[in-house]
């Protein structure tokens, strides 16, 4: 499983599955290989539900996280 967190907070945000993940990661801009944080807002969240019909408890996770700001920076951890 794959752990998201607030990348400002450290706040939990919950766990996706690897495949909710290649979805992520193929959504959006990394800035290197590396890379294992992202910025989403809600038109990202609208882009990544209109292409990937098969993402549903990644697009409940990733609005809460939102919730009603504007946007926040997100990380993963990979876990056990």
């Amino acid at each position: 499983m794959i752990r998201l967190s607030n990348k400002d907070t450290g706040a939990d945000i919950g766990e996706i599955s690897e495949e909710e993940l290649q979805i992520l990661v193929a959504a959006l801009e990394e800035e290197d290989s590396k890379d294992q944080n992202y910025w989403i807002d809600h038109a990202t969240v609208d882009m990544i539900e209109i292409d990937h019909l098969n993402a549903g408890s990644l697009i409940t996770v990733l609005r809460a996280a939102i919730g009603s700001g504007e946007g926040v920076e997100i990380q993963y951890v990979r876990t056990a």
